[in-house]
């Protein structure tokens, strides 16, 4: 069996260590010996196995596949569970040490087989017997470390590496750490790549530091912790003063440490292999020709963390340009990331040398913004209005930004800004108010059905008085009380959006005016949909006052429903809105300043 891709390992001019083939040979031994020996091992059966083994004791290190495996390399690779664990346990009980290294065609044993699946039960029982599988490799794919790494086991590479720490310079060489290293970090192994290069940094080639900090580029979301509720903010300080909860240490951020250590080592070496470093691996798929293509992946990936620790050390670097001759700032624009662009209230005097920047098409920065970005598309019409609104506050916070001598400018395509900003959005105006023609849909209806239920009173009138028969009945009160609330709310609510489609709106009106109307309008959508399910379940009540009681109880439980799917599908979009009409004023230029801070180096 082949277990992976190959790696580049040290080579070795030994041969495979494979097993006796004998049972191989006579087809009537093979299929009495073999096959059941094979069933046994897969159904973790050790007492099928046995009494084959003990007629034959040679038998558990002759090959049984045609790949040549023995029963130890069938019973590694079996799923992992109790009764295949007390079968592999028996079975190396019966084995001497070196029998564990037997391996089959393909050069793999029986131990690393089991690192491969990740069974952490199955290896410890393996080394238990020998500790000296750790240090013998697969002859394509490596040390057992490097195995585990590569198949994303974290805990079990882990777990290896600790045992095998105070001796693996002994038995892997400058180039099998590099590869182990390749591979801790591409399985994001943070912890462990940072324990190899504080303790081998030397060791390391530059190839190693290219693809660390490449990988650590296209990672933000490991290096940029997520953003706090104001709940827990305020309560996470109280919970750790009473010990209910630990702080924040620098063991939380293993790949920010690994990022700074990177760094650290990377200021010792000479000035022309740092700048060799930060350029990146080249290969097809990166072929960078800026200064610093790790700096231009972290931009397009929205890797804040990682830019604010790279300019801390090498600070030129915030007026690098890209093949296109685009600054960071204008690539962080237009991908919309807005960690990256608040960093220009950060710079200073450099914030200049940017802002009033033209790449190679003669596009400014507010050229840039008022292209659509394509990360952000809406995924349904209800995101259109909040689209427009979001990119008309980028548009605005640019504009502020950039001299107002400029910008009127014309790229190469004889445009300015606004020309392309109102191009480029033209159909997220038509998708919101295509949405609105929707929602007025919905609220007609409700509308509709609210007028009628008003002269449609449970029970009827009296025909001699003309009032309803349950007047005085609390339930009646009840349905007539929120029939009246669904038919006025309903109405506003089909008033406000008929409102929107009959005035006319330009494109700063979704900032500003527009989503107040649809919050408004779904507010009051949302309330008579309510008030309409408690109409319907209340004149049940009434119906059902004297008798069978559970009938409207499971009425009104089941109008709940409609309910509570209407507010886990629009609440979203509702806070939204909400958040980018009137919390939109912290999106941009925030207090809080992160490039400022006094960062401990590691």
């Amino acid at each position: 069996m082949d277990y992976g891709h190959s790696i580049h390992v040290t080579n070795t001019s030994r041969s495979i260590n494979l097993p006796h083939r004998d049972l191989l040979e006579d087809i009537q031994e093979y299929n009495k010996t073999c096959r059941p020996l094979m069933k046994a091992s897969f159904m973790g059966d050790w007492q099928a196995a046995k009494a084959i083994i003990d007629e034959r004791q040679e038998l558990v290190v002759f090959s049984i596949t045609a790949n040549q495996e023995t029963l130890l390399h069938l019973a590694a690779s079996a799923e992992n569970t109790k009764q295949t664990q007390e079968f592999l346990q028996n079975l190396v009980n019966m084995l001497e040490m070196n029998d564990l290294k037997l391996e089959d065609l393909s050069s793999w044993n029986a131990f690393q087989i089991a690192v491969a699946n990740g069974s952490m039960e199955m290896v410890d029982i393996m080394l238990q017997k020998n500790q000296a599988l750790l240090s013998i490799p697969n002859m394509k794919n490596g040390f057992t470390l490097s195995i585990s790494a590569f198949f994303g086991h974290h805990d079990l590479t882990r777990h290896l590496y600790q045992l095998s720490e105070g001796t693996i310079d002994t038995y892997m060489t400058t180039t099998d750490l590099n590869s182990f290293v390749h591979r801790c970090i591409r399985s994001e192994m943070f912890d462990i790549t940072l324990k190899l290069l504080t303790r081998f940094p030397y060791k390391m080639t530059h190839l190693t530091y290219m693809i660390i900090l490449d990988e650590l580029a296209r990672r933000p979301d490991s290096l940029n912790r997520p953003k706090q509720n104001m709940i827990r903010k305020m309560v996470d300080p109280f919970l750790v003063k009473l010990h209910m909860k630990k702080g924040p240490s620098e063991n939380d951020d293993p790949a920010l440490n690994l990022l700074k250590k990177v760094l650290n080592i990377c200021t010792t070496f000479k000035l022309d292999d740092q700048l060799r470093i930060l350029k990146g691996p080249s290969n097809s798929q990166n072929n960078y020709k800026h200064p610093s293509g790790v700096l231009f992946v972290a931009v397009e990936m929205g890797n804040t963390a990682f830019l604010i620790e790279l300019f801390q050390v090498y600070p030129h670097l915030l007026t690098a340009r890209n093949v296109n001759d685009d600054s960071i700032f204008h690539v962080a624009v237009m991908h919309r990331h807005l960690g990256i662009y608040n960093l220009l209230y950060e710079i200073g005097k450099r914030r200049l040398l940017s802002t009033t920047h033209t790449n190679a098409q003669g596009n400014t920065i507010l050229h840039v913004v008022a292209q659509s970005s394509k990360e952000i598309q809406p995924q349904t019409t209800s995101g259109a209005s909040l689209l427009m609104q979001r990119e008309l506050l980028w548009f605005q916070d640019v504009e502020k930004m950039l001299p107002r001598a400029l910008r009127e400018n014309k790229n190469d395509n004889g445009q300015t800004a606004y020309q392309i900003f109102f191009d480029d959005n033209k159909d997220l105006i038509s998708n919101g108010l295509k949405w609105t023609k929707d929602c007025m849909v919905t609220t007609t209806l409700i509308v509709t059905v609210a007028f009628a239920v008003a002269f449609t009173v449970p029970g009827g009138y009296n025909q001699e008085t003309g009032f309803p028969i349950f007047l005085h009945e609390t339930g009646f009160l009840v349905f007539v009380i929120a029939d009246a609330i669904s038919l006025f709310s309903s109405s506003t609510s089909l008033l406000v959006f008929l409102s929107i489609l009959t005035s006319r709106y330009g494109q700063r009106d979704f900032l500003h005016s527009l989503p107040r109307k649809l919050m408004l309008g779904l507010l009051t959508l949302f309330i008579s949909v309510v008030a309409m399910m408690v109409t319907f379940a209340a004149s049940f009540f009434v119906l059902y006052n004297n008798g069978l009681k559970w009938v409207p109880i499971v009425i009104s439980i089941l109008a709940a429903i409609p309910v509570m799917l209407f507010a886990l599908l629009q609440l979203p979009v509702w806070s939204d809105m909400f958040r980018s009409t009137f919390d939109s004023r912290y999106l941009f230029n925030p207090r809080r300043r992160r490039m400022l801070y006094n960062k401990s180096r590691v």
